[in-house]
């Protein structure tokens, strides 16, 4: 029997199973989502922090 067929037939018989494998798939998306928004929220709370100090000076005088 030559090489590659022993391996193929092991590999057949010892294959991990991939059920699991789109619930994994969900988390990281879902987390990759949160860090973005976070980013987001992060980068734009900044600017929108200036543009409401900005507007409160100007409007107080």
């Amino acid at each position: 029997m030559p090489l590659l067929s022993m391996i193929h037939q092991w590999l057949l018989r010892n294959r991990i199973p991939d059920e699991g494998a789109t619930m994994v798939e969900y988390a990281m998306l879902v987390s990759l989502i949160a860090v973005v928004c976070v980013v987001a929220v992060s980068a734009l709370g900044a600017g929108m922090n200036d543009q409401f100090e900005m507007l409160t000076t100007t409007t107080t005088g």
